[in-house]
C-alpha cells in the first residue's frame, strides 16, 4: 500500500476527529483512554489548535499516516522535544482496520526519515507488556529495548506495564 506521512494541518481536524472516534474502542483496548470529553468535537478542536500551534513553534510535530486517496490510516508524534539534548518522544496509532498490513512499519520508516531532518539525534518510544504488535513495530525499525518500567497498571482489567526503547538517528 503506498502511504505518506503529511504533517498536521487545521484542515484535517474533522476527518482526524471522525478517525479518533470510530477507532475509540480499538485504541481503548491498548492504551489509557482520553476520556469522554476528547471525543466532543469543540474539545477535540481546541486540542488541535493547541497542538498545531506547538508544532508551529517547533516544540512538537505531529504527522497523519494517509494513503493515496488522502484517507486517514493513522498518526504519528513527536514530543517532549528537548533542544539541548536533541531528544523527542515518539507515539503513533494505527486505525483497526489497517493493522497487521505493514503500514505502521513503513510509517515509522517515512516518520524517522522525516524527523532526522528537524535536528533530532535520539528518539524515546515507550509501548505496553500486552502491546507485542508495537513492539515488533518498533524493533523492526531499529528500536533497541532499554527497559521495562516495574511498575504495573491496570488497564482493561489486565496488569501491564510499560517497555521503554530508543533509537540513534
Amino acid at each position: 500500500m503506498d502511504i505518506t506521512v503529511d504533517s498536521l494541518t487545521y484542515e484535517d481536524s474533522k476527518p482526524l476527529f471522525d478517525f479518533e472516534y470510530n477507532n475509540r474502542a480499538y485504541f481503548e483496548k491498548m492504551v489509557p483512554s482520553r476520556g469522554n470529553t476528547y471525543y466532543q468535537y469543540e474539545t477535540f478542536l481546541k486540542q488541535q489548535i493547541a497542538i498545531l500551534h506547538e508544532q508551529e513553534q517547533g516544540i512538537a510535530y505531529f504527522y497523519l499516516i494517509k494513503d493515496r486517496g488522502g484517507n486517514i490510516l493513522g498518526r504519528m508524534n513527536l514530543v517532549n522535544i528537548d533542544r539541548i539534548h536533541h531528544t523527542g518522544y515518539i507515539g503513533y496509532r494505527m486505525g483497526e482496520e489497517h493493522t497487521g498490513q505493514g503500514v505502521a512499519q513503513k510509517a515509522l520508516l517515512l516518520f524517522m526519515n522525516t524527523i532526522k531532518h528537524k535536528g533530532i539525534s535520539l528518539v524515546y518510544a515507550k509501548t505496553t507488556t500486552n502491546n507485542i504488535a508495537s513492539q515488533r513495530i518498533l524493533e523492526k525499525n531499529d528500536f533497541s529495548k532499554v527497559e521495562h518500567n516495574d511498575e504495573r497498571f491496570e488497564m482493561n482489567g489486565e496488569a501491564v506495564k510499560f517497555v521503554h526503547y530508543k533509537r540513534y538517528l
